[in-house]
């Protein structure tokens, strides 16, 4: 069994073959697979998610991690979603490999967010917003960079101007044109792709902004009461998710649903529909597109199944 570090899985995984390696798994069916959440009997917001699923005639994975969004705030700080991903052999059982979660959980969710936009972004957009500057936050550049070359200015917005400026500050020492975004409004109305990476409980990005064209990546909320964007966001943009799971339990779909502003029929499609072709993306240079990242356990199966194959060759 090899044990996979937080470093390994970071080396192993760049953006500009997981991208496409997640998009051809989408080529297939939905492994089978199920989410089981445990809150803290104590009360608190923690909680422990347990995600077993299994491939068919390829792997059985299990991710383990620990929501605990305190975390942020401890010194030093610690990520707010720690664990384990593990994979066992189908044929007999045995134990695999124990990646890192954290690394696991960064590198497939950004990667999805980047197989959205290399299917809805405009071809050629120059300017990324990223709101949020927590950990994913670097992650979400370098997915939508890898899937958009074109992208050539970073902007960032924070509630707390310091972590933005500090996320700033790692990007330009890796060479790339990043700044503070003092004003998400107007970050919102010059950006060609945005991508959200908050725990918000309130709207942040203002559809009527949205300039035409522009591509809305949202992953952050994630939760029955969360929500990064406001119904105009939602009515504007050709809207599309991950997967047809789970909606009812997303506030960024659920909410707009219960006021009326958006129908379920309102969803355009998923990323297994439109890598295979039942599913029309964006149209013309001016659409507004709107991608809703849920997660999901079929999207560390995927990681997992690669990680795997790339250990294998060395």
């Amino acid at each position: 069994m090899q044990m996979i570090d937080a470093n390994e899985v970071h080396a192993r995984l760049p953006y500009d073959a997981l991208i496409p390696a997640l998009t051809r798994f989408h080529e297939g069916r939905m492994p089978v697979a199920v989410t089981h959440v445990e809150d803290d009997p104590a009360g608190s917001a923690n909680r422990f998610v347990t995600l077993p699923g299994w491939m068919a005639d390829t792997l059985i994975v299990v991710k383990m991690v620990g929501v605990f969004p305190g975390n942020r705030d401890r010194n030093p700080p610690l990520g707010t979603v720690l664990g384990a991903v593990a994979a066992f052999d189908v044929d007999t059982g045995a134990p695999v490999l124990v990646a890192d979660g954290e690394a696991m959980t960064y590198r497939k969710t950004a990667a999805i967010s980047g197989v959205g936009a290399s299917l809805l972004a405009p071809p050629a957009p120059r300017e990324l917003l990223v709101v949020g500057a927590g950990g994913l936050a670097w992650h979400a550049v370098m997915a939508h960079r890898a899937a958009r070359p074109s992208l050539a200015r970073v902007r960032i917005w924070n509630r707390t101007a310091e972590r933005a400026e500090a996320l700033a500050a790692t990007l330009r020492d890796e060479g790339l044109a990043a700044e503070v975004a003092p004003d998400l409004d107007s970050a919102v109305a010059s950006a060609d792709v945005i991508s959200c990476v908050t725990m918000s409980t309130v709207p942040l990005v203002r559809g009527a902004l949205l300039k035409p064209g522009a591509h809305l990546d949202l992953i952050g909320a994630y939760l029955p009461h969360m929500r990064e964007a406001d119904d105009d966001a939602m009515r504007r943009g050709r809207l599309y998710t991950c997967s047809s799971r789970e909606w009812e339990n997303i506030g960024e779909l659920a909410l707009p649903v219960a006021s009326g502003a958006l129908k379920w029929s309102d969803i355009r499609g998923d990323l297994f529909q439109l890598v295979q072709g039942s599913a029309e993306g964006r149209q013309s240079r001016d659409d507004i597109t709107v991608f809703k990242n849920l997660g999901g356990v079929h999207q560390d199966i995927f990681t997992t199944v690669f990680l795997r194959d790339v250990l294998a060759q060395g």
